[in-house]
């Protein structure tokens, strides 16, 4: 059942995992350490250098469901890769190893039945090691790349597609071949029991984790791609503003400021062409030269170039 209670900054720490005790590993991907006494949500994030809201994003949604992650300005992409870097490092190193020596020692790996078990938790161990793998080899040094501004420009957001429901089938019959078939001897019996049960718990965090890539993550990298996007527009006209324009082999010909006036102007390629009486063929060639002079493609991009170089007047254009 979810807790729907929304924890704020004032709240103290101690009373988010008193209320919620999976807020326990959320504390050591976010690297907040034990010892924080009755500190509030903000007075210990502060003190281990973690974004508050990022943290209370994470913990709200994790919990309760909430949160509305779309155009959320204010989430912090640094603090949330630390906290899926180290969910990977606590998963992977950690609980993987773990549970898979609770399997052997719950049951008979000579027992055909023990075999298979083994058989399957270490299909599902291999597909998830596989999955974040390629995420610590591609999406997070795209990501970083993305935040130091020099995007790879093979690579987006996009490309990046979530395998978890070939996992979950591993899982799901992992489970079925435990609960069905677990041994009449008591003592391997609770400890089946007692390794079903960290399966379970660690079955739900894994779902948490992959919607917090989802629903937080994701959107959250479409936006800094989109700005880095934008930035690159500026930088361009910027460089033509502030450096003299265009190196002497690249300076547009009269004729090609003709054209951008037109486009500006929201002339279709016909309507340029008849007023410069020239082909609609040579328009689309000058069009495609001025694209590569100035690395600008969009026609607001042209406005923008046109108006600060002095084409036409900011008045005679229609904003």
């Amino acid at each position: 059942m979810k807790n729907l209670k929304m924890y704020e900054p004032g709240d103290k720490m101690i009373t988010l995992i008193k209320d919620n005790y999976s807020v326990l590993q959320a504390l050591g991907a976010f690297g907040i350490s034990l010892g924080f006494g009755d500190k509030t949500v903000s007075e210990t994030c502060e003190m281990n250098h973690v974004d508050t809201y990022t943290f209370l994003a994470v913990v709200n949604f994790t919990i309760n469901g909430y949160g509305d992650f779309e155009n959320d300005e204010q989430i912090s992409i640094p603090t949330l890769l630390h906290y899926l870097k180290a969910s990977h490092t606590y998963y992977l190193d950690f609980q993987l190893p773990f549970i898979r020596r609770e399997l052997q020692e719950s049951i008979n790996e000579d027992d055909p039945l023990g075999m298979l078990i083994m058989k399957l938790y270490e299909g599902y161990a291999q597909e998830i090691r596989r999955h974040m793998k390629y995420e610590e080899k591609t999406l997070f040094p795209y990501v970083e790349s993305l935040l130091e501004g020099r995007p790879m420009n093979d690579y987006n957001v996009e490309t990046f597609s979530k395998n978890h429901e070939q996992t979950d089938k591993i899982l799901r019959e992992l489970k079925l071949m435990m609960i069905k078939y677990l041994p009449a001897d008591t003592h391997h019996n609770n400890q089946l029991t007692a390794t079903l049960y960290d399966i379970y718990n660690n079955e739900e965090w894994l779902c948490q984790h992959a919607e917090v890539e989802d629903q937080i993550f994701t959107p959250a990298i479409k936006r800094l791609e989109r700005l880095t996007r934008q930035d690159d527009v500026s930088k361009n006209i910027s460089q033509m503003v502030f450096k003299g324009g265009q190196d002497h082999s690249e300076i547009l010909s009269d004729r090609e400021k003709d054209v951008i006036i037109g486009v500006v102007q929201g002339l279709q390629n016909k309507e340029i062409a008849d007023r410069l009486c020239i082909s609609v063929n040579t328009v689309i060639t000058h069009r495609r030269n001025i694209a590569r002079k100035l690395q600008i493609h969009s026609p607001a991009g042209l406005t923008i170039y046109a108006i600060v170089n002095g084409l036409v007047d900011i008045s005679s254009v229609k904003l």
